[in-house]
């Protein structure tokens, strides 16, 4: 019984440490940026999701839509909304940029990208984790409280 009980403990304990190892890892990479103008496409992990390209069901979330006569610059409010979730604004240009989430206990790294399409009234987005394979659909509820905090504030 004893064997059993110091076998576990040593099993618990790998398994926290990798995990640890992991959330490190994850520190080390970056979003991936635009592809050809575009937001990068999703892995084949379940661990991402992106409004474009519009091809990938098991990936795809919709974009948020753009009034037509819109008259305001989005892209401070879509920050706010960003810090406001407690993600770090990262790289930016004029109608991208990318923020950091971590998580609280391992110190996993997921990335928020946001780019805005004038020509097609919207602001596309790609959420995912940098390492792993499933997320609990997290990246998914982030995009959606996105969403959300983004409509309060327009």
């Amino acid at each position: 019984m004893k064997t059993v009980f110091i076998i576990l403990s040593l099993f618990i304990v790998a398994c926290v440490l990798l995990l640890f190892i992991l959330g490190g890892i994850s520190r080390s990479g970056k979003a991936p940026g635009l592809v050809a103008g575009r937001l990068a496409k999703c892995p084949e992990t379940p661990n991402c999701v992106c409004s474009e390209p519009k091809d990938d069901a098991n990936h795809f979330i919709s974009p948020i839509l753009l009034p037509q006569n819109i008259t305001f610059d989005s892209l401070p409010i879509l920050k706010n909304a960003v810090r406001d979730m407690g993600g770090d604004i990262g790289v930016e240009s004029d109608n991208y940029f990318s923020a950091t989430f971590s998580s609280a206990i391992f110190g996993f790294m997921d990335d928020l990208e946001v780019r805005i399409d004038s020509t097609q009234n919207m602001i596309h987005l790609r959420s995912a984790s940098r390492v792993g394979y499933g997320d609990a659909g997290v990246n998914k509820k982030r995009t959606e409280l996105f969403k959300k905090l983004y409509g309060q504030k327009v």
